[in-house]
C-alpha cells in the first residue's frame, strides 16, 4: 500500500527541498542526499507508485513512457551516457527498498565495477 507521506511524496508536494536536475508532467529527477557514486541521480514517476510492478501493472501508457523517458533523458542531460551508467530500482524488502516510492537511481561518474560475479558454469 502506498504510504502518501513517504519522503518522495513529500518532496513532490514541495514539503522537502530537494536538488532538482529534471521535471517533466510524469517525472521529476534530483541528487541523491547521500551520494554512492560522483553522479548519483534519483528519477521518481510523479504519481502514487510503490514498486516498477504497481507502476507497470496500474499506470497509463504516458506515464510509462514519460518516466523512462525521463531516465534517458536526465542521463543525456548529466553527460554519462558515453562513459558509461547503472541504473538501479530496488524492489521491495529482500532488494532493501528504503522508500515506499517507485525509484530509479543513476549512478555515473567513476568505474562503477561489476555488480554482480559470474555464475559459475
Amino acid at each position: 500500500m502506498y504510504d502518501p507521506n513517504n519522503v518522495f511524496a513529500r518532496i513532490l508536494r514541495g514539503e522537502i527541498p530537494c536538488k532538482k536536475v529534471y521535471e517533466s508532467d510524469t517525472a521529476l529527477a534530483f541528487h541523491d542526499i547521500n551520494p554512492q557514486a560522483p553522479t548519483h541521480i534519483l528519477v521518481i514517476p510523479k504519481g502514487a507508485y510503490v514498486s516498477l510492478d504497481d507502476f507497470t501493472a496500474t499506470a497509463s501508457e504516458a506515464e510509462i513512457a514519460g518516466f523512462f523517458r525521463a531516465v534517458g533523458e536526465v542521463a543525456r542531460q548529466a553527460g554519462v551516457v558515453e562513459p558509461g551508467y547503472r541504473i538501479l530500482a530496488n524492489i521491495g524488502r529482500d532488494a532493501h527498498q528504503e522508500v515506499p516510492h517507485l525509484h530509479v537511481h543513476i549512478f555515473a561518474g567513476r568505474d562503477l565495477g561489476r555488480m554482480l560475479a559470474k555464475a559459475p558454469e
